[in-house]
């Protein structure tokens, strides 16, 4: 029995799929994850009003399940040097339910919105992602205020839970405001890092995400939205007035995030590609 010669169009079709196993086994260069997120960007820029608030609202309302985590392993977990470590694989919940679920929170948008604009830089795209960051920011405090209301004032959760509910919130919003403001550029850092991280890591995205927030929770560093949880759990017990709240810990925690994964870590991305993209 003779071996079978291969013709032409088999041959043509091995080296085909011989090309395409050698791409899907090569890592993303910098600059195709770049691409990958620009066009995530371009894509949320165009979306309507509507959809940004309701998402909005709704990662407000499931990051709460940071907080909400932390709390339960806080309550039940015995009282051990280890514990604080383990206790904040609970602030890591909040987090996977947002990113996973495709839901708009703020600190993502520090990246994602801001590339394209890098690309191609203009008043237009300048007041659009000024539009959507004003919105999803509201939209995420607007959630994260109504479901803080709902733990304070209704039996949703035990009320076991309550006592370290509130010592975390007054924890992370007891530090002062030039504190709050450094300890927010690692948290924007490494949420900027996370989305950067996520085309590449697709099958791994649960454990990218649960281990660097983890990192936020653990380094004591602060972030706006799961922090506005906190500080509405505080607010609408009376424990924090107005001006403590915007003055003491959201505002500075806003600029530091803004400045950790826009100032320095979108920098760095697009420092690293802008020679390899066509302008």
């Amino acid at each position: 029995m003779t071996d079978h010669v291969k013709t032409p169009d088999e041959l043509a079709q091995e080296k085909r799929a011989d090309e395409q196993s050698m791409q899907d086994a090569t890592k993303l260069s910098s600059r195709l994850i770049y691409e990958v997120i620009r066009r995530d960007g371009e894509e949320e820029l165009e979306r309507p009003t509507r959809s940004l608030v309701w998402s909005g609202v709704a990662a407000g309302i499931m990051i709460s399940f940071s907080v909400l985590g932390e709390a339960i392993f806080r309550t039940y977990l015995p009282d051990t040097p280890s514990s604080y470590l383990i206790e904040n694989l609970g602030y890591s919940l909040g987090f996977l339910l947002v990113i996973l679920g495709r839901m708009q929170l703020f600190t993502e948008n520090t990246i994602t919105t801001v590339l394209p604009f890098m690309v191609a830089p203009s008043r237009k795209m300048a007041l659009q992602i000024g539009r959507l960051w004003a919105i999803v920011l509201t939209a995420n405090v607007v959630g994260a205020f109504a479901i803080a209301t709902v733990f304070a004032h209704t039996s949703a959760i035990p009320p076991e839970l309550m006592p370290a509910l509130m010592s975390l919130s007054e924890h992370a919003i007891g530090m002062p405001a030039g504190e709050s403001f450094m300890r927010a550029i690692p948290a924007g850092i490494l949420i900027a890092a996370i989305v950067w991280m996520l085309p590449q890591v697709e099958n791994a995205s649960f454990f990218v995400i649960l281990v660097f927030t983890w990192l936020i929770a653990a380094g004591d560093f602060t972030h706006v939205v799961a922090g506005s949880v906190e500080m509405g759990l505080l607010a609408v017990t009376g424990i924090l007035g107005f001006y403590d709240a915007v003055f003491g810990f959201f505002l500075p925690v806003l600029l530091g995030n803004i400045v950790g994964g826009t100032a320095i870590f979108t920098l760095m991305a697009w420092g690293q590609v802008r020679d390899e993209i066509g302008t």
